[in-house]
């Protein structure tokens, strides 16, 4: 895992720079947005690694439930915590983004609150983490409420097209071809790529710290045993 840390951090900061200097520098304004419109470029990567983030978790979880091993809660806590942080992100770009648009910062519009309650369950998700004091039954617990958290994706995803929402419908995913302009369509895939490096890159970087922490707390269990056992 370590090897693949540096490389990582390296393609990643290349990718991120490379990715701003594109948006601001190469691409057109939208006509109608003028340069509000370029936060999308930090808004959609947002939400993609957010969706990637909570389906490892999603999908770690059910392996630890079946199988029962800490390495697979190590990696649907690590992703997890990824996930949070970038689903606040999408919150705050989100509502940024509508001021100008909308005339406010937040709706209760149907995709809106169903990302906020995303948010909420895997604030849940780390208030019981914290507050567990076996770690079997906090692996359990988490694993469930981090699978029922992912289900609220798909709401997330279909809320614009199952009730009327001011949110725009996507315009990646269309049957024909996604409804954007090639010269606003290929900085923002790069955006997305330059982000899921980023992710791969906290999350190792999130799994070394953990096992480093696990190793600390079992060499000290071992430690206060040998002192027992000399008392």
């Amino acid at each position: 895992m370590s090897r693949w840390i540096a490389p990582l951090e390296l393609a990643s900061l290349v990718s991120l720079i490379g990715s701003a200097l594109w948006v601001f520098l190469w691409t057109p304004l939208n006509l109608e947005m003028g340069l509000t419109q370029k936060i999308m470029y930090l808004h959609v990567p947002s939400v993609f690694v957010t969706y990637l983030a909570f389906f490892i978790t999603f999908v770690y979880s059910l392996m630890y439930l079946w199988k029962r091993e800490f390495s697979f809660d190590r990696i649907a806590k690590s992703s997890a915590e990824i996930g949070l942080i970038f689903c606040g992100l999408t919150l705050v770009t989100g509502a940024i983004w509508g001021k100008p648009t909308w005339g406010t910062y937040w709706v209760w519009d149907a995709r809106l609150t169903t990302t906020l309650l995303l948010f909420l369950i895997f604030c849940g998700y780390f208030l019981l983490r914290a507050f567990s004091t076996e770690k079997h039954t906090e692996a359990k617990l988490a694993a469930v409420i981090g699978i029922i958290g992912f289900l609220d994706i798909p709401i997330i995803h279909k809320s614009v097209e199952w009730w009327r929402t001011l949110h725009q419908p996507s315009t990646l995913f269309k049957a024909q071809k996604p409804a954007i302009a090639p010269e606003l369509l290929y900085p923002l895939i790069f955006s997305i790529l330059a982000m899921f490096v980023l992710y791969a890159y906290l999350l190792l970087l999130r799994l070394q710290t953990e096992q480093k922490k696990d190793q600390y707390y079992r060499q000290l269990a071992q430690l206060q045993s040998q002192l027992d056992e000399t008392e």
